[in-house]
């Protein structure tokens, strides 16, 4: 199989911003791994059995369940522990699996920023595939400068999807993606910016990047908490599971 790239992130802090609800918290977050690319569309054929059109390119219309079989499929294929247990619509981080899993939102924007405080962490004609390039479709992957991590694509080209809800109040079970895509003005590709989509959608400029590292913590780590989900959701919830409201 062609083999998933991993960046070690270090220890670090990120300031959280949620401009709807006028929102600001520092996550502390722990060392953690993270894909150097997006999951191309040969590394999803690979592990699915779908045949990839153009290898290179960033695996997109994959759905947010659709991309946590993918990491436990993953993780399976390489002998780890698989990150979720997953019951129907129902899905479980197990904190402590070091398997293949999504990057929190904490940890997505960490990694991206890469040390920045700034919208972007370089000029984005040069880090990042957006509107202003005139494509008309998902570029093939490291085709523009990385951050200072390492990660390429992070900005630009396509929208990654998360593991937290996005704003369990106004749109239900939506999930996060971040980055922008290769569609995109420069005012949405940005670090900071947060958009969604429910967790059976797919999008023609929406796909992922996978993380690893497991917690010494129950139901919580990384910037998120079943305890903060349950909350959110107004009724009291399982240990541990995220629902489907």
């Amino acid at each position: 199989m062609t083999d998933i790239e991993l960046a070690r992130i270090p220890a670090g802090s990120v300031e959280l911003h949620d401009a709807r609800r006028k929102i600001r918290r520092t996550v502390q977050l722990e060392p953690f791994e993270i894909g150097v690319f997006p999951v191309t569309q040969e590394q999803l054929g690979e592990v699915l059995g779908i045949t990839a059109s153009h290898p290179r390119r960033p695996a997109v219309d994959v759905s947010w369940q659709r991309a946590v079989r993918f990491c436990n499929a993953l993780s399976e294929w390489e002998g780890l522990d698989p990150a979720y247990a997953v019951d129907g619509e129902e899905v479980r981080w197990h904190v402590d699996s070091d398997g293949y899993r999504l990057p929190t939102e904490a940890e997505w924007e960490y990694a991206c920023r890469a040390g920045s405080t700034a919208p972007h962490y370089g000029p984005l004609v040069e880090i990042a595939w957006t509107a202003a390039d005139g494509v008309a479709s998902p570029q093939p992957v490291g085709g523009k400068l990385p951050n200072l991590h390492g990660l390429f694509d992070t900005l630009g080209n396509v929208w990654e999807w998360c593991w937290d809800f996005l704003d369990t109040e106004r749109y239900d079970d939506y999930r996060v993606f971040r980055g922008g895509g290769y569609a995109d003005d420069s005012w949405s590709v940005r670090a900071g910016v947060r958009r969604g989509g429910g967790p059976r959608m797919t999008h023609e400029d929406v796909g992922f990047r996978v993380a690893r590292g497991g917690f010494d913590a129950v139901d919580a780590a990384q910037g998120w908490s079943a305890a903060a989900d349950a909350v959110a959701g107004g009724r009291p919830l399982p240990p541990g599971w995220t629902p489907r409201r």
